[in-house]
């Protein structure tokens, strides 16, 4: 089956860059549909970025601060997060259709990995 595995998150102060790793294994990496979403406590889960054939979309709060790139070879997607502010604060989950799925629908989900701002 696979799994998505999520790794680089912890914390940081205002202003700083880390970058997310998201390495698929199985079936579930696609190479046209990856996504990275966050969620913060009390709050719902969104889309962070989303690759859709060729395309990156960003969220507003990010934009021009995140990028997201994949490596088809490794099956890894990653998240550049630079100019980090207390409200990114979350868990990032990357997720994906799968192989087989289509872009409108994550299968897959990854178990999450924390990103603590600090002002």
């Amino acid at each position: 089956q696979g799994q998505l595995v999520e790794s680089g998150g912890g914390s940081v102060q205002a202003g700083g860059s880390l970058t997310l790793s998201c390495a698929a294994s199985g079936n579930t990496y696609s190479v046209d549909c990856m996504a990275w979403f966050r969620q913060s406590p009390g709050e719902e889960r969104g889309a962070v970025a989303t690759m859709h054939n060729g395309a990156t979309y960003y969220a507003a709060s990010v934009q021009g601060r995140f990028t997201m790139s994949q490596d088809n070879a490794k099956n890894t997607i990653y998240l550049q997060m630079n100019n980090l502010k207390p409200d990114d604060t979350a868990m990032y989950y990357c997720a994906s259709p799968g192989q087989a799925g289509n872009c409108l629908e994550y299968n897959y989900w990854g178990q999450g990995t924390q990103v603590t701002v600090s002002s």
